[in-house]
């Protein structure tokens, strides 16, 4: 008897000790220091340290859920609801827990992706599941921490159970209660909009400088005048560099992050449905990760792989048989500038399809994609060795597309009379080019699903094997917004329906991503962020792409549109007096320091035919990566990137720069020993400046090894770029001299 009652004592006591006990978690360097505790009300709480710093102060977790109408009825034979009095607690998902059970474990793998930065990825993190029960409700979540070198990830996962079954979030109360009053790296949070100019400020600053940063556009929903957007990048007085984002958003509303700016923490905020509500749930589910990358080395920030390592693996089983890097140019720019359109005539203020006699109307004389012009893109793109060409305009219905809220917009498969599908087919088959296709929703999702699958299908007929796709304007159904869980659950839908016809997806004005495309790589772009047709509408912030790699990048490839030569907008349309801010040197840099295994070479082909020397380094640069090293970089001033080519030795740099310029001092130390390699450096001239001299450049050939040193400067908004090829004959490196 004496026994029992000592067990039972000694398991009371262990489970008291688990209920209050911290939990500690640490990285599998040591660097990173995770806390867990329930604080004296039952509420989760977790703090975050690198090397004995502080990154994230205690901060609560939870969720609260909307309440549940006293009136519904529970089943088709209109049961009433038993449990009435206790609508209101059940609210609560965010304290009155204890601790149930504690589980860790570790991994350490490595896996190759179909197509990235670099041939293998590691993915090493020690974890900590914590188990909560809570009594007054009779349920049970985990949240599950994964602590990387790089950083922390952490989620809610609800196991079905009988009292937590259909639920739906009012809020996500999760935290990040900031060490310090840092420098940020933002652009305002908006339910429908990432395309915004970045803003660096102090946090404190951020309510007196949104009403200017929040500027124009098609369909933006701001919320707050301290919610801003993820990934959010940070900078502590202590030299800290520190990035917030989320990691496999997938059927859940797409978080942004609302700053208490007098206490420094920001707090999850998720985008609302038409109705206002946060997400509608169903057990077993989980939340998206929630990530926190942390470095005293600003590299280090670039090179995290958490938000992939977070994702499920690839799901698609013969995906590396058809996912391919592309690299295409576009009947896009002269339309993006004014000087062509998307539209085949003038004359009609209202369209109708299949009603709508187009042969009946009087061409404009400017509308961009028809057949002759579309085989001159052809032309260019197999002379210079590129793998395909976009077209965008060439269906029916382009004249009354935008702002009218029309359902029936477009229909995907019928081209405008002076576009022949069928010729443009055959004529770039002949010359080996594949075209990709163009899908604008004008955000008529529930038009583009009906269509969806005939849409693919005369792809594939018609020999597209890719998709640029594009949800400008408010989304139909009315009410609902662009990164609201509907619409996230449309994103993937169409990704998944895509490779079921072998087709690959670049997604415009889509959530950011969030590394889902580990999972289904063909997902093999996204905008979402200002790209460079906003140097057409006024202009990027010449810091641009200083930060962007540091934010939008984290979460996955950018189809940025680099390559534009021809900088005064007006040469392409006299009423444009936009200039890209930008040297053509730095162009050439961002097909390594903007990685995408899509690239596209968006100027026209008249401008580079004047530039084929520079234009030489977009031929030759690769698109997928064995290795990639980061040489230099500081958000809002520089970055500079070395990549080696997939399957060769060959290596290529860029570096971008903001206002101030830079001046680096490379070493080559990564090159393999012994050998020789041949570069080539397109790089800003003395005088080269984005705004006054953007078209001055040099190009300097000569011979590298592993222990040669260059010193090369960018201009004011400028860059440069390296190819370095190995030398594999002697001849190669006749008549030149080392650098």
């Amino acid at each position: 008897m004496n026994l029992k009652k000592n067990l039972s004592l000694i398991a009371f006591l262990c489970i008291s000790f688990i209920a209050n006990a911290q939990q500690k978690l640490n990285s599998p360097d040591g660097n990173l220091e995770m806390t867990f505790t329930l604080d004296s009300q039952g509420t989760p709480t977790y703090e975050l340290t690198y090397k004995q710093k502080e990154v994230i102060k205690p901060s609560k977790l939870g969720l609260e859920l909307k309440k549940e109408d006293a009136n519904a009825k529970t089943d088709f034979e209109w049961t009433d609801k038993k449990d009435i009095d206790k609508l209101d607690i059940k609210t609560n998902l965010y304290n009155g827990f204890e601790i149930k059970d504690v589980r860790t474990s570790t991994n350490d793998e490595t896996w190759q992706p179909v197509w990235g930065e670099e041939k293998e990825i590691r993915n090493q993190y020690n974890e900590l599941a914590v188990i909560l029960f809570q009594p007054m409700n009779d349920r049970s979540i985990v949240v599950r921490f994964r602590l990387f070198n790089d950083g922390l990830g952490f989620r809610y996962e609800f196991p079905q159970q009988k009292s937590l079954n259909y639920f739906v979030i009012k809020e996500e109360h999760s935290q990040f209660a900031m060490a310090g009053n840092h420098i940020a790296y933002w652009i305002p949070g908006d339910y429908d909009t990432q395309e915004y100019d970045y803003t660096i400020s102090r946090l404190s600053e951020i309510r007196g400088l949104m009403q200017q940063a929040i500027t124009p556009n098609s369909s933006q929903t701001p919320f707050s005048p301290t919610g801003v957007q993820t990934a959010l990048m940070m900078k502590t007085d202590d030299g800290l560099y520190i990035n917030l984002h989320e990691a496999a958003l997938i059927d859940y509303s797409c978080m942004h992050l609302n700053l208490d700016d007098k206490n420094m923490i920001f707090e999850s905020w998720l985008t609302p449905d038409a109705k206002g509500d946060k997400g509608y749930m169903q057990t077993p589910c989980n939340s998206p990760w929630r990530t926190i990358i942390v470095s005293d080395d600003a590299r280090n920030i670039l090179a995290s792989r958490i938000t992939l390592n977070l994702n499920e693996p690839c799901k698609i089983a013969d995906a590396a048989s058809w996912i391919k890097p592309v690299k295409y140019i576009g009947v896009w720019w002269d339309m993006i500038t004014g000087k062509g359109s998307w539209a085949y005539t003038d004359e009609l203020t209202s369209v109708k399809l299949g009603v709508t006699d187009y042969s009946k109307t009087k061409p404009n004389g400017k509308h961009s994609a028809n057949t002759a012009n579309v085989k001159r893109y052809i032309d260019f793109a197999a002379a210079n060795g590129f793998d395909a060409v976009l077209v965008e305009g060439w269906n029916e219905g382009w004249e009354d597309w935008f702002g009218n809220s029309k359902d029936y917009v477009f229909d995907f498969l019928t081209a405008y009379p002076d576009f022949d599908v069928q010729e443009i087919h055959r004529y770039a088959a002949s010359k080996g080019i594949k075209m990709m296709m163009h899908h604008e929703t004008s955000a008529s999702v529930r038009n583009y699903e009906r269509h969806l699958d005939k849409a693919y299908q005369f792809m594939v007929d018609n020999g597209y094997n890719s998709v640029k796709s594009g949800y400008v304007g408010n989304i139909i159904p009315r009410g609902e917004h662009h990164y609201g869980q509907w619409m996230n659950n449309h994103y993937l839908y169409a990704v998944k329906k895509a490779a079921d016809y072998k087709i690959m997806v670049n997604a415009h004005e889509a959530t950011r991503p969030t590394g889902i495309c580990r999972t289904y790589p063909n997902l093999i772009g996204n905008e979402s962020a200002r790209g460079t047709e906003y140097e057409s509408f006024g202009g990027n912030k010449v810091y641009h792409t200083t930060i962007l790699p540091f934010t939008r990048l984290v979460g996955g490839p950018m189809d940025y549109t680099p390559g534009i030569f021809e900088t005064h907008c007006n040469q392409m349309n006299p009423a444009n007096n936009s200039q890209v801010r930008s040297t053509i040197a730095r162009q050439l840099a961002l097909y390594v320091t903007m990685y995408s295994p899509l690239q596209m070479a968006a100027d026209i082909p008249e401008n580079y035919e004047r530039f084929m020397d520079a234009f030489q380094f977009i031929k030759d640069v690769a698109l997928d990566w064995d290795k990639t090293i980061y040489l230099e970089a500081e958000p809002g001033e520089y970055i500079t990137i070395a990549r080696k080519a997939k399957g060769t030795d060959d290596w290529y740099i860029g570096c971008t720069a903001g206002e101030n310029g830079h001046d680096s001092q490379l070493t080559f130390d990564f090159l393999e020993p012994g050998k020789q390699y041949v570069a080539t450096v397109y790089a800003d001239a003395k005088d080269t400046d984005w705004k006054d001299n953007p078209q001055a450049y040099t190009i300097k050939k000569g011979i590298l090894n592993n222990k040669s040193k260059l010193n090369l400067h960018a201009a004011n908004g400028g860059g440069y770029a390296i190819s370095i090829k190995e030398v594999k004959n002697k001849s190669e490196v006749k008549g030149l001299k080392r650098l």
